[in-house]
């Protein structure tokens, strides 16, 4: 039996916090696969640079429309540019190797576990290694941050069928010539389009009427204007019904046949999941404590409600799943682990898809608010209409600020077009801070600057909460 103060379950990017942070104290970190986690290996790093490389080369093919060159460029074969942007994009994850992230921890004085650890008594995590072989660790504090994994939805035929997770784009270097996505989330929505800049003919199929459906409608109906634009089909209000094709480990070459609800037939050389994520709580021991995996729940401490010296961080606690999320949560632990009273507040958490234009996001949108029963003001502006969109070039682009009447603050916003998830940052500090908006409309911007276009509807909104 070791002894250690505190043990992390999980040895993500959001966890790196913790075991940096706490000082005074043993910490001891379990990890099955990869330390860092998904983010830097098979997630935020590997799918934002093939976004970058997808996003010049579409840049490229615009050239002459803004006088970068006399007339279109034509571009080397897709095939050749994706091994370029392949070999960029294993570069920038390591290889997908953790060597790095492990001699890191160590660095920082913690000690790293490699297996799978489950809760096995109040106060007793087992770990089991790859050979079977296991060991006991006794902890003070534990910290919970397994992270979370693919939903895999119930369609017919699917689990006889050898298709993609996000985790296995982000690791092949196959470019298909078709491509099937299903999911119309941030995931899915950059992949499609990074699968349709390299030339790729790709459908994405998504359930509900619009994209990214927890975000404003307007917002929704720019992101599919630019997904179309770059050549995506889009399959809306539509479900997969069946899909037939080879079987895990068949030889490459046969198709993938994907049957929707409505009665279409895509035949692709790939199917891509990506439905949704759901947290990793479940088998790793939760119940010995008398909590149920299912209702995993943590207080503005992050200590995991109905447990005593346990703590959660990260997608396991179905918090605003994002890395920046993970590790807001790993620094208030690691704040509490060594003796601080740190609160989290989650109120204003960003939400981004890195399409170009992007999409970002911050509190609620309206419907919510109103949903709330908040007594709301809503002001828009496109980012076209500014001096910096006109030379930019900017055809589509949208700020929608949602407000408060009783309180005078914004309680949301949503930002559409280019650096758009830079430019959320002005609202995630108003909804964070509770800056009153008579404030933010008589903050000045430099000219000319997208960011402009917040001027005028704080300064619309400023007026109608002073009428």
């Amino acid at each position: 039996m070791i002894d250690a103060d505190v043990v992390v379950l999980g040895g993500g990017s959001g966890a790196e916090w913790v075991w940096q942070g706490v000082r005074g104290r043993r910490v001891d970190v379990i990890e099955a696969s990869r330390v860092g986690g998904e983010c830097p290996f098979v997630a935020c790093v590997p799918s934002k640079a093939l976004l970058r490389s997808a996003h010049v080369r579409s840049l490229a093919f615009a050239a002459h429309t803004v006088g970068a060159t006399a007339a279109p460029v034509d571009l080397d074969d897709p095939a050749d540019a994706w091994r370029v942007a392949v070999a960029r994009r294993d570069e920038l994850s390591d290889g997908r190797d953790d060597a790095a992230n492990a001699d890191g921890l160590r660095a920082a004085g913690a000690t790293l576990h490699r297996g799978r650890g489950r809760i096995t008594a109040p106060g007793v995590v087992t770990v089991t290694a790859d050979d079977g072989s296991e060991q006991q660790l006794r902890y003070r504090d534990l910290v919970v941050a397994t992270g979370s994994r693919p939903v895999i939805p119930p369609i017919d035929g699917l689990d006889t069928v050898d298709y993609w997770t996000s985790d296995t784009a982000l690791s092949s270097p196959e470019l298909p010539g078709r491509l099937a996505v299903l999911g119309g989330g941030p995931i899915g929505c950059e992949l499609a389009q990074v699968y349709a800049a390299f030339g790729v003919e790709v459908h994405l199929v998504e359930s509900a009427d619009r994209l990214v459906d927890r975000e404003e409608p307007r917002a929704s109906a720019l992101l599919a204007d630019a997904l179309t634009a770059g050549d995506v089909r889009l399959h809306l209000g539509a479900k997969a019904d069946a899909v037939a094709g080879p079987a895990p480990g068949a030889p490459t070459g046969a198709p993938v046949t994907v049957r929707l609800d409505d009665g279409t037939v895509l035949e692709v050389d790939r199917l891509l999941v990506v439905t949704g994520r759901r947290p990793n709580s479940d088998g790793i021991g939760l119940d010995v404590l008398g909590i149920d995996p299912s209702e995993l729940r943590v207080d503005d401490h992050c200590r995991v409600v109905g447990a005593p010296g346990v703590w959660a961080a990260g997608d396991v606690t179905g918090v605003a799943p994002y890395t920046h999320t993970a590790n807001y949560q790993s620094r208030v632990i690691a704040d509490n682990l060594s003796g601080g009273d740190r609160r989290a507040d989650t109120r204003a958490i960003p939400r981004a898809v890195y399409t170009a234009p992007a999409l970002a996001a911050v509190g609620l949108t309206e419907a919510a608010a109103r949903a709330a029963g908040i007594d709301v003001l809503v002001e828009a502006m496109g980012l076209d209409q500014t001096a910096r969109g006109s030379t930019d070039g900017v055809d589509a682009g949208l700020i929608v600020l949602v407000a408060d009447r009783a309180s005078g603050q914004l309680v949301g916003a949503t930002v559409v077009g280019p650096g758009a998830d830079e430019l959320i940052g002005e609202a995630v500090l108003a909804v964070r801070a509770a800056v009153p908006i008579r404030v933010l409309a008589d903050v000045v911007h430099p000219f000319p600057t997208h960011a402009e276009a917040y001027e005028p509807p704080l300064r619309a909104l400023a007026a109608a909460l002073a009428g």
